[in-house]
């Protein structure tokens, strides 16, 4: 059974290896968006790239209470996280983040369209995911899934 630690560090390495998540805003009408999420040093914030002609960017004139979903790409965590989300077009660290495919999107880091939106992680809640025929082999041996999975959901900080 892994410990809420273990957890939270499955979820920065599945953000880092994985990217993709579901970035949404509360009460923005539940519109989420697919994003790719760059992580530095296993912590907040998470930083992600969209032009500012985008609804989400539209959105956040001013900093909101957001929420991201992860479904790693091997279905082993999932992961609901919750902060706040607003734009900082901080010029250092979209230097540092830049990359060949952040730049297919934009016509270089000066393109005015150009947005960086910040997401200050907070309370996150984590479930580690048991391959489904392992756990079909373990209910047919008569074991109760719902104690299975019991232990192997973390509510973490990543403040």
């Amino acid at each position: 059974m892994p410990t809420p630690q273990e957890l939270e560090s499955r979820l920065w390495k599945a953000l880092d290896k994985d990217r993709t998540v579901m970035l949404g805003i509360h009460d923005a009408g539940g519109h989420i968006h697919p994003m790719t999420a760059l992580v530095e040093n296993d912590r907040a914030p998470i930083w992600f790239f969209t032009s500012r002609d985008t609804e989400l960017a539209r959105q956040l004139a001013s900093p909101r209470p957001g929420f991201a979903t992860l479904a790693s790409k091997d279905h082993e965590l999932f992961a609901v996280i919750q902060g706040e989300l607003r734009i900082d077009n901080d010029r250092a660290v979209i230097d540092r983040l830049w990359s060949p495919f952040v730049a297919a999107w934009f016509d270089g880091k000066d393109d005015p369209k150009v947005t960086l939106l910040r997401f200050d992680a907070g309370p996150a809640q984590v479930w580690e995911n048991e391959h489904s025929l392992i756990a079909g082999v373990k209910m047919l041996l008569g074991a109760d899934p719902k104690k299975d999975y019991q232990d192997k959901v973390a509510d973490v900080d990543l403040r």
